[in-house]
């Protein structure tokens, strides 16, 4: 599983999604759209207008704080 989470400054939802994951020793790469803003335009490309967008091997799973959806990547 590779797991890479999109993410901005200021942004409750990514912070509360990247504490959920560190909590539960999930591996994942961030990726900051304020950093590097090449990555708005993939996002936008996949349809996403907000963050935080997590996807494993490129296919998206969770938009948003989901903790519902986080769970199952526990179970993983």
């Amino acid at each position: 599983m590779s797991l890479e989470l999109y993410t901005k400054n200021n942004c409750i939802q990514c912070k509360m999604t990247k504490k959920f994951l560190t909590e539960h020793n999930i591996d994942f790469s961030e990726k900051n759209i304020n950093d590097t803003p090449e990555y708005i335009d993939y996002l936008k490309g996949k349809g996403f207008r907000s963050v935080p967008v997590l996807e494993n091997n490129a296919q998206p799973i969770v938009n948003g704080f989901r903790p519902d959806l986080l769970k199952k990547l526990i179970a993983q």
